[in-house]
């Protein structure tokens, strides 16, 4: 189980303290040494491992093996660059990965890899939250132009109103009296809630039973719900009401694409939401590292976003139905941030999955 070299026993100590992921593989693809770091990236052990085929802690690995078996016949280096490695376990990793020989008689296959996901992860939410920021901004700009015209509308509105004397024409005036206040509501809900956080201690179940109890309510008992929670996730602060409202307009997402997915494709599978919960620890959000975060997700069972829709969903008036404002998920993501969080959604025919972050320590 150690390197195969004079130099072993020096070799495996620096190897053992690298941060980057190292395996040796022999000839046969069969795993002589997997560093501590690849230990956690492949989710195994060097013990268990060692000895077995290379394609035993992969799922799907014809595109890598072909590099290996490449590399072991030409004898050259070769480096891929965001390719997608498969868990036994179900897990894709996307990595940046490189194949040297290091020695020929009888040869051997040096592999570094670089797990990308946590780079790419961050990418995108630094581009959600720029997004955010962006969006608030051209809002509060829309709603400052259109707010001002529509009070001068509805003032002169209620002025000619009390001017005419026929309950006709006044009919007309309370239309534009009306129509006025639904625009001001609308921009107002476009702008999200202005109001202050109530921060208290929080427990994220009692936010997720309350928005289940009303889901069950709504539904009249036609919607099955799948719990999965972490019990040891402490509480935090946070605005319990905003939050259960942030939830509840995901959850209600999720229960109509459920009903939307029984009634058009998939009738023999009851419409089902599963809410998950857990703890991770050093996670990054945005450009801030947390000590501890606690991870959200509300899975659905239906048809799933389009593609074209997937990048858009968190901005005020996308809606991916007739009858949506397409207000709900903007102002879930505002409310989110507000708890220095964020909200990200992945999504595939059958299975769509929100997933919130939330730091379990107090952010000033």
């Amino acid at each position: 189980m150690a390197l195969p070299s004079a130099h072993a026993i020096g070799y495996k100590s620096i190897l053992d303290s690298l941060t980057s992921a190292v395996l040796v593989l022999e000839g046969n693809l069969n795993i002589q040494y997997l560093n501590p770091a690849a230990e956690s990236l492949f989710e195994t052990s060097m013990t268990r491992s060692h000895g077995q085929p290379f394609r035993d802690i992969l799922v799907d690995s014809e595109d890598a093996l072909k590099t290996l078996f490449a590399a072991v016949d030409n004898g050259q280096s070769y480096t891929r660059r965001e390719a997608e490695f498969l868990l036994t376990s179900g897990s894709r990793l996307t990595v940046d990965y490189s194949v040297t020989p290091i020695s020929l008689e009888p040869i051997e296959l040096l592999i570094e890899i670089q797990p990308r996901d946590r780079l790419l992860r961050i990418s995108r939410e630094e581009d959600i939250i720029s997004q955010q920021e962006t969006t608030r901004i051209l809002v509060r700009g829309m709603a400052h132009e259109i707010k001002n015209p529509l009070g001068g509308i509805r003032g002169a509105a209620q002025l000619l109103d009390r001017e005419l004397n026929s309950e006709d024409q006044r009919e007309y005036t309370r239309v534009i009296i009306d129509e006025a206040d639904r625009l001001r509501s609308l921009v107002d809900r476009m702008l999200g809630p202005n109001k202050a956080l109530k921060l208290a201690p929080t427990n994220i179940h009692e936010v997720l039973e309350r928005v289940g109890t009303l889901l069950e309510a709504e539904s009249k008992g036609r919607l099955q719900f799948s719990r999965d929670y972490d019990p040891s996730i402490p509480e935090f602060r946070g605005d319990k009401e905003q939050l259960i409202q942030a939830f509840l307009n995901i959850a209600r997402n999720a229960m109509e694409a459920a009903f939307e997915n029984q009634a058009g494709h998939r009738s023999g599978e009851p419409p089902t939401i599963t809410f998950r919960t857990r703890t991770l620890r050093q996670f990054t959000i945005g450009h801030r590292r947390h000590r501890l975060v606690c991870r959200i997700d509300v899975i659905d069972n239906g048809p799933g976003i389009p593609p074209d829709l997937l990048q858009n969903i968190f901005y005020p008036m996308i809606s991916g139905r007739a009858s949506g404002t397409g207000l709900g998920l903007s102002i879930t993501q505002s409310i989110i941030g507000q708890h220095h969080g964020l909200v990200e959604c992945e999504s595939e025919p059958g299975r769509t999955d929100f997933i919130i972050f939330l730091p379990l320590e107090d952010t000033p």
